[in-house]
């Protein structure tokens, strides 16, 4: 099992009420498409799919004659060690525009064909990939039995307790937040002033470009891009989100601060 230095999730700063904590942010990481598993004679396999299922299941689809199915049914009782990164990237072009990665770590085991149906099923219910038909033909469907949960994010490494990870969900604004976000950068140059403005004063500086970073239930991510590197700073709403239909009237609440403080 590969290892990285990291930290412990310890209990919430005053600060972190304004962020998602970090089981939550590593759910929301592993709903992004690019991902890539690495095992004993296996490096950087492609994965047609994968997704954690409501009931806690981490599935991969890949492809039947590839590298780790092969490994998987070479292996002994079919159980392999192996490593799965998931990256985040901006939707929008930044410099470093990898925003997070998430390491899972555990052992890969075949979907038995008598369970395969219902895993496909509550696959889709979370991601209706394309991939899932091809399951049985060319493609195969693998259980990722987790050990150790790694986020890294912002330089740093933070462990997330499996279980932990798997009591979580997810953003409610995962789904929608590269749209909004690319619409921002493109048609919304004003809007994105106003929150520029709700930054710290002397935080950017003439010469200085701001740049729509991320959006989660807590607020926007803006980027301060400078010659000589970048500062990512948070714009909160005045309360976390529960679900996307209140984004509306928490961005309306923002832009309405901004314009009275301008």
């Amino acid at each position: 099992m590969q290892s990285r230095s990291s930290q412990p999730a310890h209990g919430r700063r005053p600060e972190d009420r304004l962020r998602p904590g970090a089981a939550e942010r590593a759910r929301t990481v592993a709903t992004r498409a690019a991902a890539t598993v690495c095992a004993r004679g296996v490096e950087g396999s492609r994965l047609l799919a994968h997704t954690v299922t409501a009931a806690g299941q981490v599935l991969l689809v890949v492809p039947r004659d590839g590298e780790l199915a092969t490994a998987v049914r070479e292996a002994p009782d079919q159980d392999l060690s192996a490593l799965v990164l998931i990256s985040d990237h901006a939707p929008v072009p930044v410099r470093r525009p990898v925003r997070a990665q998430l390491w899972l770590s555990g052992w890969v085991t075949p979907v038995r064909p008598g369970a395969e149906r219902s895993a496909v099923l509550a696959f889709a219910e979370t991601r209706p990939e394309g991939a899932l038909l091809d399951v049985g033909g060319t493609a195969s469907l693998l259980r990722l039995d987790l050990a150790e949960v790694v986020l890294g994010e912002g330089g740093v490494s933070v462990d997330v307790g499996p279980a932990d990870f798997l009591a979580a969900r997810p953003d409610p604004l995962a789904g929608i937040e590269a749209d909004h976000l690319r619409h921002l950068a493109r048609d919304h140059a004003d809007v994105l002033d106003l929150l520029a403005g709700r930054l710290p004063a002397g935080l950017v500086g003439a010469t200085d470009v701001v740049r729509p970073l991320g959006l989660d239930r807590f607020g926007f991510r803006l980027r301060v891009e400078r010659p000589l590197g970048h500062t990512d700073v948070r714009v909160p709403f005045a309360r976390p989100l529960t679900c996307a239909a209140q984004l509306g009237a928490a961005v309306g609440q923002v832009l309405c601060a901004g314009r009275a403080s301008g």
